[in-house]
């Protein structure tokens, strides 16, 4: 299913100011990046640097599963597309839904192809359990604002999917969300304008990140060379 905005061109959906060309658009993945360190984000989407651990391959894995385009499928009145290709002229992003489901209602927008309305819900898939930080809430967010633009259609609600648990999560996209995502996005369009990689001071959370060999967070913080060497030689400033 190809998604447009099949309603009037008179769509009343808020315009912004800024409209991204598409050799300018930022990977959508990449906000889930940027929301957990701004330096693994920008070594991995500006420097190109990526390491594997085992949370990268078995969040590879989850995701070929959703992924698997084959699986489109409709359940009575519910149709279900995996692997959507979504963008944002607004933002200048694009990417992957893993699974956005269509439900059949009274109210909604029409889809090319299908009798009736329908009410879109996105879904990402993700490892491990839910999360107290808000990267995967952003992550969806953006994938919803994609699918609002594209569609001239209001989303209320998404769900991410965690493998340990195996159960949804809904998330609800309020105004807090809607506008983090669009300012992370201007962010991150500014770094990747300047071809800026930002320095980090070292947390708990670096010793899990693919990157930490790469990153370097202990001589990447705010302490001088001078200082990271003599307190490895066991030197007093």
């Amino acid at each position: 299913m190809k998604l447009y905005c099949s309603q009037s061109r008179d769509c009343q959906r808020p315009k912004f100011m800024t409209m991204y060309r598409e050799e300018d658009y930022l990977q959508l993945s990449g906000i889930q990046h940027f929301a957990f360190c701004r330096r693994q984000w920008a070594l991995s989407y500006i420097e190109m640097q990526w390491l594997e651990n085992v949370r990268t391959v078995e969040g590879k894995l989850l995701h070929e599963k959703a992924h698997d385009t084959f699986r489109n499928e409709k359940r009575g009145t519910v149709i279900i597309n995996r692997a959507v290709p979504v963008f944002s002229r607004e933002m200048g992003v694009s990417g992957e839904c893993d699974v956005v489901e269509f439900h059949k209602t009274t109210e909604g927008v029409p889809l090319n192809g299908y009798e009736g309305k329908y009410i879109v819900i996105p879904i990402e898939y993700k490892r491990g359990e839910p999360k107290q930080s808000d990267e995967d809430k952003l992550q969806l967010t953006a994938q919803a604002l994609c699918l609002e633009e594209m569609l001239c259609t209001e989303i209320a609600q998404g769900y991410l999917y965690y493998g340990s648990t195996r159960h949804r999560v809904k998330i609800a996209f309020d105004i807090e969300l809607r506008e983090r995502v669009r300012e992370m996005f201007e962010e991150m369009h500014q770094y990747s304008t300047r071809q800026y990689t930002p320095k980090v001071k070292r947390r708990k959370s670096c010793n899990a990140c693919s990157l930490k060999d790469i990153c370097l967070p202990a001589i990447n913080s705010d302490k001088s060379g001078t200082k990271y060497i003599n307190s490895i030689l066991g030197k007093e400033d």
